[in-house]
Protein backbone atom coordinates (compact mmCIF):
# COMPACT_ATOMS: atom_id res chain seq x y z
CA UNK A 1 0.00 0.00 0.00
CA UNK A 2 3.17 2.36 -0.60
CA UNK A 3 3.05 5.23 -2.81
CA UNK A 4 5.09 3.85 -5.72
CA UNK A 5 2.01 1.36 -6.72
CA UNK A 6 -0.64 4.21 -7.09
CA UNK A 7 2.02 6.21 -8.84
CA UNK A 8 2.39 3.32 -11.37
CA UNK A 9 -1.65 2.81 -12.00
CA UNK A 10 -1.87 6.59 -12.25
CA UNK A 11 0.79 6.67 -15.28
CA UNK A 12 -0.95 3.81 -16.47
CA UNK A 13 -4.27 5.02 -16.42
CA UNK A 14 -2.42 8.59 -17.99
CA UNK A 15 -0.85 6.91 -20.62
CA UNK A 16 -3.92 4.74 -21.53
CA UNK A 17 -6.29 8.65 -21.75
CA UNK A 18 -3.62 9.77 -24.07
CA UNK A 19 -3.71 6.26 -26.48
CA UNK A 20 -7.28 6.43 -26.54
CA UNK A 21 -9.13 9.54 -28.77
CA UNK A 22 -12.05 10.07 -26.54
CA UNK A 23 -14.78 12.66 -28.37
CA UNK A 24 -16.51 14.75 -26.39
CA UNK A 25 -20.49 15.26 -26.73
CA UNK A 26 -21.02 18.94 -28.57
CA UNK A 27 -24.33 19.09 -27.46
CA UNK A 28 -25.65 19.15 -23.96
CA UNK A 29 -27.32 15.48 -23.11
CA UNK A 30 -31.14 16.10 -22.41
CA UNK A 31 -33.32 13.53 -20.72
CA UNK A 32 -37.23 12.80 -20.40
CA UNK A 33 -39.76 10.34 -19.76
CA UNK A 34 -41.65 10.52 -23.30
CA UNK A 35 -42.57 7.93 -25.23
CA UNK A 36 -40.02 6.43 -27.45
CA UNK A 37 -39.94 4.45 -30.72
CA UNK A 38 -38.30 1.01 -30.29
CA UNK A 39 -35.66 -0.31 -32.63
CA UNK A 40 -38.01 -2.82 -34.16
CA UNK A 41 -41.70 -3.35 -33.72
CA UNK A 42 -42.11 -4.84 -29.97
CA UNK A 43 -43.94 -7.85 -29.10
CA UNK A 44 -44.66 -6.25 -25.11
CA UNK A 45 -44.76 -2.50 -23.90
CA UNK A 46 -45.18 -2.90 -20.52
CA UNK A 47 -44.02 -5.24 -17.59
CA UNK A 48 -45.03 -6.20 -14.45
CA UNK A 49 -42.44 -8.45 -12.60
CA UNK A 50 -43.93 -10.45 -9.16
CA UNK A 51 -39.99 -10.63 -7.38
CA UNK A 52 -40.02 -13.78 -4.84
CA UNK A 53 -37.77 -12.15 -2.64
CA UNK A 54 -35.64 -15.31 -0.96
CA UNK A 55 -36.01 -17.75 -3.63
CA UNK A 56 -38.96 -20.02 -4.02
CA UNK A 57 -38.20 -23.94 -3.36
CA UNK A 58 -38.31 -24.96 -7.43
CA UNK A 59 -38.18 -28.82 -6.18
CA UNK A 60 -41.36 -28.33 -4.20
CA UNK A 61 -43.26 -25.99 -6.55
CA UNK A 62 -42.33 -26.47 -10.06
CA UNK A 63 -39.56 -28.76 -11.00
CA UNK A 64 -41.04 -32.84 -10.16
CA UNK A 65 -38.19 -35.20 -9.37
CA UNK A 66 -39.85 -38.39 -8.66
CA UNK A 67 -36.55 -40.53 -8.84
CA UNK A 68 -35.84 -38.44 -5.78
CA UNK A 69 -38.33 -40.79 -3.45
CA UNK A 70 -36.09 -43.67 -3.78
CA UNK A 71 -33.07 -41.97 -1.91
CA UNK A 72 -35.57 -39.88 0.64
CA UNK A 73 -33.33 -39.63 3.72
CA UNK A 74 -30.35 -41.51 2.48
CA UNK A 75 -26.95 -39.16 1.30
CA UNK A 76 -26.73 -37.32 -1.82
CA UNK A 77 -24.80 -39.20 -3.92
CA UNK A 78 -22.56 -35.89 -5.57
CA UNK A 79 -21.44 -33.14 -4.33
CA UNK A 80 -23.17 -30.20 -3.21
CA UNK A 81 -22.18 -26.81 -2.72
CA UNK A 82 -23.67 -25.22 0.45
CA UNK A 83 -24.18 -21.69 1.17
CA UNK A 84 -24.70 -22.53 5.27
CA UNK A 85 -21.98 -25.03 5.77
CA UNK A 86 -22.68 -24.89 9.45
CA UNK A 87 -26.35 -26.90 9.12
CA UNK A 88 -25.70 -28.58 5.94
CA UNK A 89 -26.63 -32.13 5.58
CA UNK A 90 -26.16 -34.67 2.99
CA UNK A 91 -29.32 -36.23 3.25
CA UNK A 92 -31.70 -35.99 0.26
CA UNK A 93 -34.89 -34.59 0.88
CA UNK A 94 -37.52 -35.35 -2.16
CA UNK A 95 -40.28 -32.96 -1.97
CA UNK A 96 -43.70 -33.98 0.26
CA UNK A 97 -46.12 -32.28 -1.78
CA UNK A 98 -47.80 -33.68 -4.71
CA UNK A 99 -47.62 -32.84 -8.12
CA UNK A 100 -49.70 -33.49 -11.27
CA UNK A 101 -50.29 -32.36 -14.62
CA UNK A 102 -51.98 -29.51 -15.15
CA UNK A 103 -54.53 -27.50 -18.16
CA UNK A 104 -54.11 -28.44 -21.79
CA UNK A 105 -50.27 -28.35 -21.64
CA UNK A 106 -49.84 -30.98 -18.66
CA UNK A 107 -47.51 -29.10 -17.11
CA UNK A 108 -46.34 -30.59 -13.44
CA UNK A 109 -47.18 -28.45 -11.14
CA UNK A 110 -47.37 -28.27 -7.54
CA UNK A 111 -50.71 -28.95 -5.27
CA UNK A 112 -49.80 -25.35 -3.41
CA UNK A 113 -50.27 -23.70 -6.60
CA UNK A 114 -53.97 -24.66 -7.46
CA UNK A 115 -54.49 -21.09 -8.94
CA UNK A 116 -51.42 -21.17 -11.06
CA UNK A 117 -52.79 -24.07 -12.31
CA UNK A 118 -55.73 -22.72 -13.77
CA UNK A 119 -53.76 -20.35 -16.05
CA UNK A 120 -51.16 -22.75 -16.66
CA UNK A 121 -51.47 -22.48 -20.28
CA UNK A 122 -51.09 -18.97 -20.44
CA UNK A 123 -46.89 -19.39 -18.65
CA UNK A 124 -43.59 -19.94 -20.32
CA UNK A 125 -42.22 -21.90 -17.36
CA UNK A 126 -38.34 -22.08 -17.25
CA UNK A 127 -37.09 -24.77 -15.32
CA UNK A 128 -32.95 -24.12 -16.39
CA UNK A 129 -32.53 -20.53 -14.93
CA UNK A 130 -28.76 -20.32 -13.35
CA UNK A 131 -27.17 -17.12 -12.26
CA UNK A 132 -24.39 -19.41 -10.34
CA UNK A 133 -23.86 -16.94 -7.40
CA UNK A 134 -25.61 -18.79 -4.40
CA UNK A 135 -26.11 -15.44 -2.21
CA UNK A 136 -28.98 -13.74 -1.98
CA UNK A 137 -28.13 -9.85 -3.04
CA UNK A 138 -25.73 -10.88 -5.54
CA UNK A 139 -27.84 -13.06 -7.45
CA UNK A 140 -30.43 -10.31 -6.92
CA UNK A 141 -28.15 -7.55 -8.84
CA UNK A 142 -27.35 -10.52 -11.89
CA UNK A 143 -31.16 -11.32 -12.23
CA UNK A 144 -32.22 -6.92 -11.97
CA UNK A 145 -29.17 -5.15 -13.19
CA UNK A 146 -26.94 -7.46 -15.20
CA UNK A 147 -24.43 -7.90 -13.10
CA UNK A 148 -23.47 -9.04 -9.36
CA UNK A 149 -21.87 -5.79 -8.69
CA UNK A 150 -23.92 -2.94 -6.46
CA UNK A 151 -24.56 0.17 -7.86
CA UNK A 152 -25.68 -0.47 -11.62
CA UNK A 153 -29.41 0.20 -13.11
CA UNK A 154 -31.85 -2.20 -12.29
CA UNK A 155 -33.87 -3.48 -15.19
CA UNK A 156 -36.53 -1.01 -14.99
CA UNK A 157 -34.56 1.60 -15.21
CA UNK A 158 -33.11 0.49 -18.69
CA UNK A 159 -36.34 0.22 -20.35
CA UNK A 160 -37.99 3.50 -18.85
CA UNK A 161 -34.54 5.19 -20.27
CA UNK A 162 -34.90 3.43 -23.13
CA UNK A 163 -38.53 3.89 -24.11
CA UNK A 164 -39.85 6.54 -21.59
CA UNK A 165 -43.67 5.88 -20.93
CA UNK A 166 -47.04 6.54 -22.45
CA UNK A 167 -48.18 8.47 -19.74
CA UNK A 168 -46.76 12.00 -18.22
CA UNK A 169 -48.99 11.72 -15.38
CA UNK A 170 -47.55 8.53 -13.48
CA UNK A 171 -44.51 7.47 -12.77
CA UNK A 172 -42.76 5.12 -15.46
CA UNK A 173 -41.63 2.93 -12.92
CA UNK A 174 -43.28 2.18 -9.39
CA UNK A 175 -42.00 -0.25 -6.97
CA UNK A 176 -44.87 -2.14 -5.44
CA UNK A 177 -42.87 -3.04 -1.13
CA UNK A 178 -44.56 -5.43 1.25
CA UNK A 179 -46.00 -3.95 4.33
CA UNK A 180 -43.90 -6.08 6.27
CA UNK A 181 -40.30 -4.36 5.06
CA UNK A 182 -38.05 -4.22 2.07
CA UNK A 183 -36.82 -6.92 0.23
CA UNK A 184 -33.04 -7.54 0.32
CA UNK A 185 -30.46 -5.01 -0.59
CA UNK A 186 -33.16 -2.39 0.11
CA UNK A 187 -33.79 0.72 -2.66
CA UNK A 188 -30.79 -0.74 -4.83
CA UNK A 189 -33.48 -3.19 -5.98
CA UNK A 190 -35.30 -0.49 -8.08
CA UNK A 191 -32.10 1.92 -8.22
CA UNK A 192 -31.30 3.74 -11.47
CA UNK A 193 -27.49 3.52 -10.39
CA UNK A 194 -25.71 5.99 -12.48
CA UNK A 195 -28.28 6.75 -15.18
CA UNK A 196 -29.84 9.91 -14.48
CA UNK A 197 -32.36 10.02 -11.36
CA UNK A 198 -35.45 10.36 -13.19
CA UNK A 199 -35.30 7.00 -14.28
CA UNK A 200 -35.16 4.94 -10.57
CA UNK A 201 -38.22 3.94 -9.37
CA UNK A 202 -40.82 5.54 -7.84
CA UNK A 203 -42.18 4.17 -4.32
CA UNK A 204 -45.97 3.15 -3.79
CA UNK A 205 -46.17 2.00 -0.21
CA UNK A 206 -48.35 -0.85 0.43
CA UNK A 207 -50.71 0.79 2.93
CA UNK A 208 -52.12 4.49 2.66
CA UNK A 209 -51.21 7.22 1.76
CA UNK A 210 -49.40 4.94 -0.88
CA UNK A 211 -47.40 7.91 -2.19
CA UNK A 212 -46.39 10.36 0.87
CA UNK A 213 -46.49 14.35 0.59
CA UNK A 214 -48.84 13.58 -2.53
CA UNK A 215 -51.48 16.42 -1.73
CA UNK A 216 -50.96 20.05 -1.01
CA UNK A 217 -52.09 21.43 2.34
CA UNK A 218 -55.59 22.61 2.27
CA UNK A 219 -54.68 26.15 2.00
CA UNK A 220 -52.62 25.97 -0.93
CA UNK A 221 -54.90 23.91 -3.11
CA UNK A 222 -56.38 24.87 -6.35
CA UNK A 223 -54.88 28.40 -8.21
CA UNK A 224 -53.22 29.33 -5.51
CA UNK A 225 -50.63 26.07 -5.57
CA UNK A 226 -50.57 26.49 -9.63
CA UNK A 227 -49.58 29.96 -9.74
CA UNK A 228 -47.01 29.19 -7.23
CA UNK A 229 -45.84 26.23 -9.11
CA UNK A 230 -45.91 27.96 -12.50
CA UNK A 231 -43.43 30.87 -10.73
CA UNK A 232 -41.02 28.23 -9.44
CA UNK A 233 -40.87 26.28 -12.56
CA UNK A 234 -39.55 29.50 -14.50
CA UNK A 235 -37.28 29.93 -11.51
CA UNK A 236 -36.20 26.32 -11.61
CA UNK A 237 -35.69 26.55 -15.24
CA UNK A 238 -33.79 29.62 -15.86
CA UNK A 239 -31.45 27.76 -12.66
CA UNK A 240 -31.04 24.61 -14.54
CA UNK A 241 -30.28 27.28 -18.12
CA UNK A 242 -27.36 28.32 -16.15
CA UNK A 243 -26.14 24.73 -15.35
CA UNK A 244 -25.67 23.19 -18.24
CA UNK A 245 -24.74 18.97 -17.93
CA UNK A 246 -26.28 18.95 -14.30
CA UNK A 247 -28.24 15.74 -14.81
CA UNK A 248 -29.41 15.10 -10.94
CA UNK A 249 -30.95 19.21 -11.02
CA UNK A 250 -32.65 18.12 -14.70
CA UNK A 251 -34.34 15.15 -12.92
CA UNK A 252 -35.18 17.00 -9.41
CA UNK A 253 -36.77 19.42 -11.42
CA UNK A 254 -38.62 16.80 -13.79
CA UNK A 255 -39.82 14.63 -10.67
CA UNK A 256 -41.18 17.96 -9.10
CA UNK A 257 -43.09 18.40 -11.90
CA UNK A 258 -44.41 15.20 -12.22
CA UNK A 259 -45.90 15.28 -8.56
CA UNK A 260 -47.43 17.95 -9.09
CA UNK A 261 -49.45 16.10 -12.24
CA UNK A 262 -49.62 13.15 -10.07
CA UNK A 263 -51.75 14.47 -7.66
CA UNK A 264 -55.10 13.84 -9.73
CA UNK A 265 -53.93 11.16 -12.01
CA UNK A 266 -52.07 9.05 -8.99
CA UNK A 267 -55.19 9.03 -6.48
CA UNK A 268 -57.34 7.72 -9.16
CA UNK A 269 -55.15 4.81 -10.72
CA UNK A 270 -54.64 3.62 -6.84
CA UNK A 271 -58.79 3.70 -6.00
CA UNK A 272 -59.50 0.20 -5.96
CA UNK A 273 -62.91 1.05 -4.81
CA UNK A 274 -63.66 1.61 -8.68
CA UNK A 275 -62.92 -2.05 -8.85
CA UNK A 276 -65.85 -4.38 -9.36
CA UNK A 277 -66.78 -6.32 -6.54
CA UNK A 278 -66.19 -9.54 -8.52
CA UNK A 279 -62.81 -8.38 -9.54
CA UNK A 280 -61.61 -7.66 -6.03
CA UNK A 281 -62.71 -11.12 -5.09
CA UNK A 282 -60.79 -12.24 -8.00
CA UNK A 283 -57.64 -10.91 -6.85
CA UNK A 284 -58.56 -12.32 -3.05
CA UNK A 285 -59.16 -8.74 -1.20
CA UNK A 286 -61.84 -10.53 0.44
CA UNK A 287 -59.64 -12.93 2.19
CA UNK A 288 -57.25 -11.73 4.94
CA UNK A 289 -54.45 -14.04 3.47
CA UNK A 290 -54.23 -12.39 0.27
CA UNK A 291 -55.86 -9.40 0.63
CA UNK A 292 -52.50 -7.50 0.84
CA UNK A 293 -50.83 -8.86 -2.27
CA UNK A 294 -54.10 -8.98 -4.11
CA UNK A 295 -54.38 -5.46 -3.69
CA UNK A 296 -51.32 -4.80 -5.46
CA UNK A 297 -51.63 -7.05 -7.62
CA UNK A 298 -54.60 -5.32 -8.51
CA UNK A 299 -52.87 -1.83 -8.45
CA UNK A 300 -49.73 -3.17 -10.96
CA UNK A 301 -52.60 -4.02 -13.47
CA UNK A 302 -54.19 -0.12 -13.14
CA UNK A 303 -50.79 0.98 -13.51
CA UNK A 304 -50.09 -0.22 -16.47
CA UNK A 305 -53.56 0.43 -17.77
CA UNK A 306 -52.74 3.75 -17.63
CA UNK A 307 -49.37 3.35 -19.61
CA UNK A 308 -46.91 3.06 -16.66
CA UNK A 309 -43.80 1.01 -18.63
CA UNK A 310 -42.74 -1.07 -15.22
CA UNK A 311 -44.36 -2.31 -12.20
CA UNK A 312 -42.47 -4.62 -9.36
CA UNK A 313 -44.20 -5.91 -6.57
CA UNK A 314 -42.14 -7.11 -3.74
CA UNK A 315 -42.36 -9.74 -0.82
CA UNK A 316 -40.59 -8.91 2.24
CA UNK A 317 -37.22 -9.93 3.30
CA UNK A 318 -36.54 -13.10 3.02
CA UNK A 319 -40.24 -14.52 2.79
CA UNK A 320 -39.37 -17.07 0.83
CA UNK A 321 -35.59 -17.60 2.48
CA UNK A 322 -36.56 -21.45 3.52
CA UNK A 323 -33.27 -22.73 5.49
CA UNK A 324 -36.05 -24.33 8.08
CA UNK A 325 -39.31 -25.25 8.88
CA UNK A 326 -40.43 -25.16 5.35
CA UNK A 327 -43.26 -27.60 5.92
CA UNK A 328 -45.16 -24.38 7.19
CA UNK A 329 -43.64 -21.48 5.50
CA UNK A 330 -43.95 -22.26 2.11
CA UNK A 331 -47.66 -23.30 2.10
CA UNK A 332 -48.07 -19.77 3.94
CA UNK A 333 -46.09 -18.45 1.16
CA UNK A 334 -47.87 -19.87 -1.53
CA UNK A 335 -51.21 -18.59 0.27
CA UNK A 336 -50.51 -15.37 0.43
CA UNK A 337 -49.00 -15.55 -3.99
CA UNK A 338 -50.80 -17.75 -6.23
CA UNK A 339 -54.31 -16.63 -5.97
CA UNK A 340 -53.30 -12.97 -7.11
CA UNK A 341 -50.44 -13.71 -9.23
CA UNK A 342 -52.77 -15.99 -11.41
CA UNK A 343 -55.81 -13.24 -10.66
CA UNK A 344 -53.64 -10.50 -12.95
CA UNK A 345 -52.61 -12.94 -15.35
CA UNK A 346 -56.48 -13.86 -16.39
CA UNK A 347 -57.42 -10.25 -15.25
CA UNK A 348 -55.26 -9.01 -18.33
CA UNK A 349 -56.24 -11.27 -20.73
CA UNK A 350 -60.04 -11.20 -20.18
CA UNK A 351 -58.76 -7.02 -20.71
CA UNK A 352 -57.17 -7.76 -23.96
CA UNK A 353 -53.59 -6.60 -22.08
CA UNK A 354 -52.09 -9.79 -21.66
CA UNK A 355 -50.50 -9.83 -25.68
CA UNK A 356 -48.55 -6.45 -24.80
CA UNK A 357 -47.90 -7.08 -20.76
CA UNK A 358 -45.17 -9.43 -19.71
CA UNK A 359 -46.22 -10.42 -15.83
CA UNK A 360 -42.42 -12.65 -14.50
CA UNK A 361 -43.36 -14.49 -11.29
CA UNK A 362 -39.89 -15.83 -9.58
CA UNK A 363 -36.67 -14.55 -7.10
CA UNK A 364 -33.49 -14.48 -6.94
CA UNK A 365 -32.42 -18.21 -7.04
CA UNK A 366 -33.97 -21.91 -5.98
CA UNK A 367 -33.00 -23.95 -3.23
CA UNK A 368 -30.91 -27.51 -2.86
CA UNK A 369 -32.22 -30.83 -2.77
CA UNK A 370 -30.78 -31.88 0.42
CA UNK A 371 -32.02 -31.46 4.08
CA UNK A 372 -30.56 -28.20 5.88
CA UNK A 373 -31.19 -28.36 9.83
CA UNK A 374 -31.88 -31.64 10.12
CA UNK A 375 -33.93 -30.54 13.29
CA UNK A 376 -36.42 -28.42 11.74
CA UNK A 377 -35.69 -29.42 8.07
CA UNK A 378 -35.20 -26.30 5.03
CA UNK A 379 -33.46 -26.29 1.60
CA UNK A 380 -30.10 -24.41 1.41
CA UNK A 381 -29.66 -21.72 -1.64
CA UNK A 382 -29.26 -22.55 -5.35
CA UNK A 383 -28.53 -20.50 -7.73
CA UNK A 384 -27.60 -23.33 -10.35
CA UNK A 385 -30.48 -24.36 -11.41
CA UNK A 386 -34.18 -23.11 -10.60
CA UNK A 387 -37.22 -21.68 -12.01
CA UNK A 388 -39.49 -18.93 -13.05
CA UNK A 389 -42.24 -18.44 -14.99
CA UNK A 390 -43.17 -15.83 -17.38
CA UNK A 391 -46.85 -14.74 -19.29
CA UNK A 392 -47.84 -12.11 -21.82
CA UNK A 393 -45.66 -9.82 -23.87
CA UNK A 394 -44.40 -12.70 -26.43
CA UNK A 395 -43.59 -15.38 -24.39
CA UNK A 396 -45.14 -19.16 -25.16
CA UNK A 397 -48.36 -20.04 -23.34
CA UNK A 398 -48.30 -23.69 -21.81
CA UNK A 399 -44.37 -24.03 -22.57
CA UNK A 400 -41.89 -25.96 -20.03
CA UNK A 401 -38.23 -25.02 -20.61
CA UNK A 402 -35.29 -26.48 -20.02
CA UNK A 403 -34.59 -28.99 -17.26
CA UNK A 404 -31.80 -29.61 -14.43
CA UNK A 405 -30.56 -33.25 -13.49
CA UNK A 406 -32.51 -35.75 -11.79
CA UNK A 407 -32.53 -33.93 -8.26
CA UNK A 408 -33.16 -30.89 -9.26
CA UNK A 409 -29.76 -29.77 -8.58
CA UNK A 410 -28.37 -27.95 -11.54
CA UNK A 411 -29.63 -26.75 -14.95
CA UNK A 412 -28.75 -29.20 -17.54
CA UNK A 413 -30.18 -28.42 -20.59
CA UNK A 414 -31.37 -25.59 -22.59
CA UNK A 415 -30.17 -23.32 -19.37
CA UNK A 416 -30.81 -19.41 -19.10
CA UNK A 417 -28.35 -17.59 -17.43
CA UNK A 418 -29.78 -14.55 -16.28
CA UNK A 419 -28.08 -12.09 -19.42
CA UNK A 420 -29.97 -14.63 -21.77
CA UNK A 421 -32.99 -13.56 -19.64
CA UNK A 422 -32.41 -9.74 -20.04
CA UNK A 423 -31.63 -10.08 -23.88
CA UNK A 424 -34.83 -12.04 -24.34
CA UNK A 425 -36.81 -9.41 -22.53
CA UNK A 426 -35.45 -6.42 -24.58
CA UNK A 427 -35.76 -7.82 -27.93
CA UNK A 428 -39.77 -8.30 -26.71
CA UNK A 429 -39.65 -4.77 -26.15
CA UNK A 430 -38.22 -4.02 -29.67
CA UNK A 431 -35.07 -2.92 -28.29
CA UNK A 432 -31.45 -4.36 -29.55
CA UNK A 433 -29.76 -4.67 -26.25
CA UNK A 434 -26.30 -3.63 -27.69
CA UNK A 435 -28.06 -0.45 -28.75
CA UNK A 436 -29.75 0.69 -25.68
CA UNK A 437 -26.71 2.52 -24.36
CA UNK A 438 -25.57 5.09 -21.89
CA UNK A 439 -22.41 6.88 -21.97
CA UNK A 440 -20.61 7.45 -18.79
CA UNK A 441 -17.41 9.51 -19.98
CA UNK A 442 -15.54 6.79 -21.97
CA UNK A 443 -17.66 3.85 -21.69
CA UNK A 444 -20.19 3.11 -22.95
CA UNK A 445 -22.48 1.20 -20.63
CA UNK A 446 -25.34 -1.29 -21.75
CA UNK A 447 -27.68 -3.69 -19.34
CA UNK A 448 -25.16 -6.80 -20.98
CA UNK A 449 -22.01 -5.09 -19.85
CA UNK A 450 -20.15 -7.19 -22.73
CA UNK A 451 -21.76 -10.56 -21.46
CA UNK A 452 -23.22 -12.95 -24.06
CA UNK A 453 -26.48 -12.43 -23.84
CA UNK A 454 -29.09 -14.32 -26.25
CA UNK A 455 -32.14 -14.24 -27.00
CA UNK A 456 -33.60 -17.49 -26.20
CA UNK A 457 -36.32 -18.18 -29.22
CA UNK A 458 -37.64 -21.10 -27.87
CA UNK A 459 -39.55 -19.09 -25.06
CA UNK A 460 -40.98 -16.68 -27.78
CA UNK A 461 -45.20 -17.47 -29.31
Amino acid sequence: MGIAPLALTWLENQQAARAETVKPDLERKQFDLLAKAPHHPPRATAMISLFMQGGPSHHDLFDPKPEMAKWDGKKFPGTVKYDNAAQASSKVFHSPWKFQPRGNSGIELSELLPYLSEVVDDITLIRSMHTGVNNHVQSIYALSSGRIQKGRPALGSWLTYALGTESQELPAYVAMTDPKGLPVAGVQNWSGGWLPSMFQGTVVRPQEPRILNLNAPPHLRGNVQRDYLDYVGRLNRRHLEERPGELDLQARIASYELAARMQTAALEALDLSQETKATQTMYGMDNPATKDYGSRCLIARRLVERGVRFVQVFTQNQYWDHHGNIKNSLPKACLKTDQPSAALVADLKQRGLLDSTVVHWGGEMGRLPVIQNEKNIGRDHNTYGFSMWLAGGGFKGGYAHGKTDEFGHKAVSDIVHHYDYHATLLNLFGLDPQRVVYKQGPREQTLLDGQPGKVVEELLA
